[in-house]
């Protein structure tokens, strides 16, 4: 029988698939292994090969929950000689749930190291099923986060883990409570391929950016995040272009300090930052265990203006815990943050399987949050997919309301 890899290749899932393709890379680099869009799987499914065994790997958040369901009854439905491995943020946050909805294989945590193994298993005829879960967190060094093969790049993921445990956050319940970095030697070599290939904006992945090359993951390393940027300058020239601490990356409040902001006025190019605060109320942050406080917020957003970046800083609106008095403290903090010159990069509250808050139900944009969101909509200084997070939100708890009665 003849093998092959399909990847459910959406934009939402990209940088995974990347970091998966790197980790293939090693012991199937002539496996035949293919891609199949949201938009070519109806093309994909009438073109079944009779004669070869699918091996379907999709990556999901608990936002795509119904999309992933209905796909994965399809391609049983489908394909006689197929097995569905499933991975991502929803699958390690729930497995058991994604086993019912038609995975017969779920990859819970990081897929580096065990994704292959599974891979090598199936095609040696062993009959593999039921939840997998990595024995201890992969060394970033030890893997490529890109496909040189498939010419598949992207930002480079240069830190893991988050000692800080937020209780609404699944990253610290899936790579763990301490911050493991790719090390600066690694992350060089990586930019000198893509300035090979004429790949020049580098961009990075990591929960905090300022924190790169901390041991605790709580303090800055001022000396490696210098190494860092002025390797990466000195590879790409001035045609190159450096983002750090702006999408698809943050920074935490407590971290933006006027010696790191000197550092990106001299090797990057970003023109923002993105900076976590999440609310305005201080109980709740303590509720949420964000450990840091509103005022780091407004030091943070003061600071990032005086050095002529803009401020996109991100807030959850509907947080467990939450009565009017702390919905006024936000809405108040936002009024004043916007005043300066922020720009509020907003989220509706999602409960997300394996997280502290995982049974509360998802915030609603109504009352004065609503009257907030329509007022600063109009000036632009208010963005985010909140109202498609909500809806997405509430068909999703209500769901798995029933699933538990």
């Amino acid at each position: 029988m003849k093998y092959k890899i399909v990847f459910y290749d959406v934009k939402e899932n990209k940088y995974s698939i990347n970091a998966l393709l790197g980790a293939l890379e090693k012991d199937f680099k002539n496996f035949e292994i293919g891609f199949v869009e949201k938009s070519q799987v109806d093309f994909w499914l009438e073109n079944i090969e009779k004669d070869v065994f699918y091996i379907f790997c999709v990556s999901f958040f608990t936002t795509q929950f119904f999309e992933t369901e209905a796909l994965l009854k399809r391609i049983k439905e489908k394909i006689e000689n197929v097995k569905i491995i499933a991975g991502g943020p929803h699958a390690s946050g729930d497995p058991y749930s994604t086993l019912k909805i038609g995975a017969d294989i779920v990859v819970v945590g990081e897929g580096e190291k065990i994704f292959p193994e599974i891979i090598k298993r199936i095609i040696s005829g062993e009959d593999v099923k039921g939840i997998f879960k990595g024995e201890s967190f992969v060394k970033l060094d030890d893997y490529f986060p890109f496909s040189l093969r498939f010419k598949r790049f992207g930002p480079i993921e240069i830190s893991r883990g988050c000692p800080y445990g937020c209780y609404f956050c699944q990253t610290p319940r899936i790579f763990g409570g301490v911050m493991r970095h790719r090390s600066t030697e690694k992350i060089l070599d990586i930019v000198k391929i893509m300035n090979k290939l004429n790949l020049k904006d580098i961009r990075f992945i990591t929960p905090n950016a300022f924190a790169y090359g901390s041991l605790t993951g709580k303090d800055v390393n001022l000396r490696r995040l210098e190494e860092l940027l002025y390797g990466i300058r000195n590879i790409i020239g001035d045609k190159g272009r450096i983002f750090f601490g702006s999408f698809p990356s943050e920074v935490r409040p407590e971290h933006v300090r006027e010696e790191i902001l000197e550092l990106l006025k001299t090797y990057a190019d970003n023109d923002n930052l993105v900076i976590g605060a999440q609310s305005g109320s201080q109980r709740i942050l303590d509720l949420a265990h964000r450990g840091h406080t509103v005022e780091d917020v407004y030091r943070a957003v003061s600071l990032t203006l005086r050095y002529g970046l803009k401020a996109n800083v991100d807030f959850i609106f509907g947080l467990p815990y939450e009565e009017e008095r702390d919905i006024e403290e936000t809405l108040k903090f936002i009024e004043e943050l916007v005043k300066m010159g922020a720009r509020v990069h907003a989220h509706t509250f999602m409960p997300l399987p394996g997280t502290p808050f995982a049974k509360f139900p998802p915030g609603k944009l109504e009352g004065m949050y609503k009257k907030i969101i329509n007022r600063l909509l109009p000036k632009g200084v208010i963005f985010g997919n909140f109202r498609e997070q909500e809806k997405v939100a509430w068909e999703i708890y209500n769901y798995f309301s029933l699933r538990e009665e």
